[in-house]
């Protein structure tokens, strides 16, 4: 396992001719830009096509006779296959051409998404139905891994906070895109839930196409220095440059055996719950509580998203300016909020204005995503940069494997067999498993942190 194989034309290129400095200074920034904004739509791409099942959920219990359970495990397999394929395409990617690998997840992604649409065999079970997910989960693995890497090689450390914050709110672009691509669709084919699926594949392919033409690999494949060298901040942990370590002893080394990376990866399966434990449900929960028809609950679903937009925004600031690069002070703050949130979504009364629902809704939405892209952008941020790709990856296949089967699966169950109750108890539960993880990683940050600022005084 010396090297991970692939084929030569997705292999990252090598390092082309250095640019003289005035060229450097010259077209650096236009290309941070470009490459950010490339990155940005991508990703935002994958949400138009990857929570489909959970946003049409009542009209594929009525018009398929699947029931809450089953339609979990078809939910969950698109997030459970999604966490397997981020992490191996992570350990892929880390070697990979960030340019190709992104558009060409996206694209396969997509045509998986209209042979949903138009093969009826597909969906004719719960068991094929479920595999035709996983399959698409797979290709959506494609999509963080490159992103991971392009904000690891074109954004320094004392940047990262708010650069990747800007680039997570992708996820809220494209998950609240989602429903207004979804709403056209139903109404163009009246109420046909396959229009859930093809509409925005059509649009998803596009968007690989824009990202092929605007992303590049890293400021070396165009003849640029490395971030750190041309905004002088060294990385908060150093590339492990050894020639004669293996892909798998890296892995043990750098993420499996890593203490402050497990317990990144464990928060994650919280957070994760937490995230899609709300999000998966809101049609079905509003419909089941609040007698809401499916239009309230597909504004409930977008207004999460979209709250998520300002609420990772302001994470990502408060990260690098009120909590000064200390992650996990910002995840603490934010998850405990997240908890308050939830609470008042599950304790008001039935009768309760729609407004007010959707408010919470969009509340929760606002402040989950900020440990959702801190956890990620912890993992890139404590490891060296050529392992950075494997060890959010890593955080992410827990979250997916588990937090996304407690969240699909696990919320199906709790809810036919012992009511919505229980089911956001354990929410609440989850919210506070989270913070004591985010403050044992701390301790950790906090020492890797006090080495940066040594380093840096050292090269100034």
């Amino acid at each position: 396992m010396a090297k991970l194989s692939m084929p030569k034309w997705l292999q990252a290129p090598p390092a082309a001719t250095p640019l003289p400095p005035d060229r450097v200074k010259e077209i650096y920034p236009r290309w941070r830009f470009q490459v950010f904004l490339g990155i940005f739509i991508g990703y935002a791409g994958f949400y138009l096509i990857r929570n489909n099942v959970s946003a049409v959920a009542p009209l594929l219990i009525s018009d398929t006779g699947i029931d809450k359970v089953g339609l979990g495990i078809v939910a969950n397999a698109v997030l459970f296959a999604y966490g397997l394929s981020k992490f191996f395409s992570a350990m892929l990617s880390d070697r990979a051409n960030a340019r190709y690998f992104l558009p060409l997840g996206l694209a396969l992604s997509a045509v998986m998404n209209l042979l949903i649409a138009f093969v009826p065999w597909l969906t004719a079970s719960v068991g094929i139905f479920a595999t035709a997910m996983f399959i698409n989960g797979w290709f959506q693995g494609m999509g963080w891994p490159p992103c991971g890497r392009v904000l690891v090689h074109w954004y320094s450390t004392n940047e990262r906070g708010w650069k990747t914050a800007i680039w997570n709110t992708a996820h809220n672009v494209g998950g609240a895109g989602l429903p207004a691509l979804i709403g056209v669709g139903l109404a163009w084919t009246g109420d046909k839930w396959q229009a859930a699926f093809w509409v925005p594949a059509v649009v998803a392919l596009f968007v690989a196409l824009l990202g092929f033409i605007l992303i590049r690999d890293t400021p070396a494949s165009i003849g640029l220095p490395p971030i750190e060298e041309y905004r002088n901040d060294p990385a908060k942990v150093e590339v492990d440059k050894s020639s004669d370590i293996s892909a798998k002893e890296m892995l043990m080394k750098h993420v499996l055996t890593n203490r402050t990376i497990v317990m990144l990866a464990v928060a994650n399966i919280f957070v994760y719950t937490l995230r899609y434990g709300v999000l998966n449900w809101i049609t079905v929960f509003l419909s089941e509580k609040h007698h809401m028809e499916i239009s309230g609950g597909l504004v409930g679903f977008a207004a999460f998203e979209l709250a998520g937009i300002l609420g990772t925004i302001v994470c990502g600031w408060m990260s690098d300016k009120v909590f000064k690069g200390y992650r996990s002070g910002a995840g603490i703050f934010f998850t405990v909020a997240t908890a308050l949130a939830i609470a008042g979504y599950w304790l008001v009364p039935v009768g309760t204005p729609s407004w007010i629902l959707i408010l919470l809704i969009a509340l929760i939405g606002g402040l989950i995503y900020g440990p959702v892209m801190l956890i990620g952008l912890q993992a890139i941020d404590l490891s060296p940069a050529n392992v950075a790709g494997t060890a959010a990856g890593f955080t992410g296949l827990l979250g997916y494997l588990l937090g996304a089967t407690l969240a699909s699966t696990g919320v199906g169950i709790l809810v036919q067999h012992f009511g919505w109750d229980v089911t956001f108890i354990v929410f609440i539960v989850f919210s506070a498993a989270t913070v004591a993880l985010f403050a044992i990683v701390g301790r950790d940050e906090k020492l890797l942190m006090e080495r940066h600022r040594q380093r840096s005084q050292a090269q100034q």
